[in-house]
């Protein structure tokens, strides 16, 4: 009998059907682990043992049908997003997948802005936002789980939001929901008396249910791909460079017209017409800018790209899109951020008005928004 063959069809934690190929996806179980009895996938049999949630991916369309049957139950839907990429993080249309069920928005990584942001600023600014994305929203906290930040504020949120309700917690890939949802395990859950008396409880293909101690779950749902951010089209290599793993340093520019910044090779901003001024840029520390004229832009990346300008490294230049151009206008009178997916943003510090082109892989989202900062 083939491996293939003995592996049996369904993981009886979760429901998954079980595959020894693609770690990164649901259901997945080591070759080693298939004598076990019983069979587990991998991210069951971690939190299970070490009370550890992994990262689980699933595509947008599968997404999609998780969501509906979320719109089934009684629950309250959290929703993770990353203040780095709050654009691309979001999940559009999820009041309409939630049905009556409340959204509790958690803005995780805040410990990537600096010090001295205004809280209460920032939780205006996303109210805003969300009401842009048409997101109904009961309640906004900001948190960073990294660091242990405002998680007291998270478990107040749900204790006041939840009613009794199973919680159901989405998000995107990169956003931090595993970091959270493994501290909700910790303080939220007497995790381990559940499991050593009872089968691992579990619902249908790739959610995970969490018990809590007043016999309601924690649904642990696997991160959406969203292939408009550049995060979902780097490297591993380079995608450490391009996530910010601390504080970011703001690197602030004075140019005049005609001008271009690069960061690496992964995107390009030109300044092509307006009077002298600065530009705040929003990126990881560990990404380096390099600014020529525009006339010797083309030549500049052309010679280059993969070396001087890097990430990503010439060995990966060619895994990413051709590069697009998207131009951009500030009318006189207003400023503004934009947003590249993935890579970060850069807010435009003057009124004066400025007319720009933002270059980045085709496919990666640019978004023009008010200021966070």
């Amino acid at each position: 009998m083939s491996q293939t063959n003995m592996i049996p069809s369904q993981c009886v934690g979760c429901g998954v059907a079980l595959q020894t190929d693609t770690p990164e996806k649901p259901g997945y179980v080591p070759a080693g682990a298939l004598t076990r009895n019983p069979v587990i996938c991998q991210r069951c049999f971690r939190i299970k043992h070490y009370n550890e949630a992994s990262t689980v991916t699933v595509d947008q369309n599968e997404f999609v049908r998780m969501l509906n049957r979320v719109g089934e139950t009684q629950s309250l839907v959290v929703h993770i997003v990353d203040i780095f990429d709050f654009e691309g993080s979001m999940i559009g249309g999820l009041s309409r997948f939630a049905g009556g069920n409340p959204i509790l928005l958690v803005v995780n990584k805040m410990d990537l802005l600096p010090k001295l942001t205004n809280h209460n600023k920032i939780v205006n600014w996303v109210q805003r936002q969300a009401k842009e994305f048409g997101l109904r929203v009961i309640d906004v906290v900001l948190c960073s789980a990294k660091q242990n930040r405002g998680f007291e504020r998270v478990i107040e949120a749900l204790e006041e939001h939840r009613n009794g309700r199973d919680i159901y917690v989405v998000g995107a890939t990169n956003v931090g929901k595993s970091t959270l949802i493994n501290r909700l395990i910790r303080d939220y859950s007497d995790l381990d008396n559940e499991l050593t008396v009872s089968q691992y409880p579990g619902t249908t293909l790739d959610m995970v249910k969490i018990p809590l101690d007043d016999g309601t779950h924690i649904i642990d749902t696997p991160g959406i791909v969203y292939e408009h951010r550049l995060t979902e089209m780097v490297s591993k290599q380079d995608l450490q460079k391009l996530m910010p793993a601390k504080e970011i340093n703001p690197l602030v520019f004075q140019l005049n017209e005609q001008q271009a910044i690069f960061f690496g090779a992964l995107a390009r901003f030109d300044f092509v017409k307006g009077e002298r001024q600065s530009f705040t840029f929003f990126v990881s520390n560990a990404l380096e800018a390099h600014r020529t004229k525009l006339e010797r832009a083309d030549e500049l990346y052309e010679k280059h790209k993969g070396e001087l300008l890097s990430p990503p490294s010439k060995e990966n230049l060619d895994k990413l899109p051709k590069w697009t151009k998207h131009a951009i206008r500030i009318p006189r009178g207003s400023r503004k951020d934009v947003s590249i997916s993935g890579l970060g943003w850069m807010k435009v510090n003057s009124d004066s008005g400025a007319e720009l082109v933002i270059h980045a892989p085709k496919g990666v989202r640019v978004t023009i928004r008010e200021p966070l900062i």
